[in-house]
């Protein structure tokens, strides 16, 4: 593997390898889009990026519910910040929670027909935001060889 100083960083005699002084570049773009992704969400719909997903992901399921522990991970939350997620999507009518018949500590979070609505008008304002961030990134230098290698366009 082959090694190279962090772009930006002064060496203290310690390289990073080509993966090393990628990774915070990723990172940072992620960052970039994420926030753009975020900012259309929130201005045409009042919606973050986090209740987009899991939107998302309980639409994506037959029965359009999981459990608590399943949607933390789908959003990549822990538990606790995916509870105050689902009580946000609870109270504009987006999402309903139910008990498990079989195991009365268990909880489901569900989709409702309100967050179905929602979900469908938020699909295209995610896909061009997302458009337009890659966009914006790819003609920055320090971004565009990332881009190139993962925009499918």
């Amino acid at each position: 593997m082959t090694t190279t100083p962090s772009p930006g960083r002064k060496q203290a005699g310690a390289k990073l390898t080509t993966l090393g002084a990628m990774w915070p570049r990723m990172v940072a773009l992620r960052s970039r889009i994420d926030h753009e992704v975020e900012q259309a969400l929130q201005r045409q719909l009042h919606l973050g990026f986090s209740e987009f997903v899991a939107l998302m992901s309980l639409a994506d399921r037959p029965d359009g519910e999981l459990r608590m522990q399943e949607l933390a991970d789908a959003t990549s939350l822990n538990q606790s910040s995916a509870t105050r997620l689902v009580g946000r999507l609870e109270r504009t009518g987006l999402t309903e929670r139910r008990l498990c018949e079989y195991d009365r500590r268990g909880v489901y979070t569900g989709i409702t027909d309100a967050g179905r609505v929602t979900l469908r008008k938020a699909v295209p304002v995610y896909e061009a935001a997302l458009a337009n961030a890659f966009d914006r990134v790819a003609a920055d230098p320090d971004y565009r060889d990332l881009i190139a290698a993962v925009d499918p366009r």
